[in-house]
């Protein structure tokens, strides 16, 4: 009798031994979609049940393993569920891409014209300074205007912002904002083989090479003044770099 209750307590301690040593990585990622505001996205690990949430610009963490199915949910985009790859596991980033919960139109025709703006169509005067939304968040937020008259009126928000830190949170927005547009116009000018091909940058550490160039202040300078030739010139040279990097983090 009492070996039948040794073996029976056992035999179901043995699966939740087995099942607490299975070590999870904190995977991160990045949502990408044709919309500005891919914050607030829920990301649930279906197997472990635990959630995550993204932050602005669509990044998230959230501790995963090989076989874990990863649900991507959100009121304005359609719901996406991915599995976890062993090659996953090595990426420095994941890119998920979600679509927006909206009627596609079958075919979308854009024309650039460079002299028809805003400017010129006289919505606003020549000289006035553009704002990006990131922008335009940070100065709602931070805009004292007080107006004194008969009927005087004071805007506390921006001091509630500021010492709630939401302030703070808006300026680091803006330079996520940045990065993002310059990513986007690096991704614009070269494309993905030129980086495996050319620079040798092996496929899961190019996304990190792109973050690696946008840290530099004269490559960026560069991007921004659409000098091509010395933007080119100067990756084969922090290509060099990054790939040192990465041989010393493989040691």
């Amino acid at each position: 009798m009492n070996k039948f209750l040794f073996a029976f307590v056992a035999f179901s301690i043995m699966p939740k031994m087995a099942a607490q040593e299975i070590i999870r990585k904190n995977i991160k990622g990045k949502v990408t979609a044709s919309a500005n505001n891919l914050g607030g996205i829920y990301v649930l690990n279906m197997k472990t049940e635990e959630t995550a949430r993204t932050q602005d610009g669509g990044y998230f963490s959230i501790p995963a393993t090989e076989g874990d199915s990863i649900m991507f949910s959100s009121t304005q985009f359609k719901a996406r569920k991915i599995a976890i790859k062993d090659e996953d596991l090595c990426k420095e980033l994941i890119l998920v891409k979600m679509e927006p919960m909206m009627n596609q139109l079958a075919e979308v025709q854009v024309f650039r014209y460079d002299n028809i703006n805003a400017v010129a169509l006289g919505i606003i005067p020549k000289g006035t300074k553009t704002y990006t939304p990131a922008e335009r968040k940070y100065r709602t937020a931070t805009g004292l205007d007080a107006q004194i008259g008969l009927n005087t009126s004071l805007t506390i928000d921006p001091l509630f912002n500021m010492l709630s830190g939401r302030s703070a949170e808006l300026a680091k927005n803006i330079i996520v904002e940045k990065k993002e547009h310059l990513l986007d116009r690096i991704d614009y000018m070269f494309d993905r083989e030129y980086f495996t091909l050319k620079l040798k940058i092996p496929e899961e550490h190019v996304k990190g090479f792109e973050y690696y160039l946008v840290e530099n202040a004269r490559f960026v300078a560069l991007i921004n003044a659409n000098n091509k030739s010395m933007a080119t010139f100067m990756m084969g040279e922090m290509a060099v770099k990054y790939l040192e990097i990465i041989a010393i983090e493989k040691k």
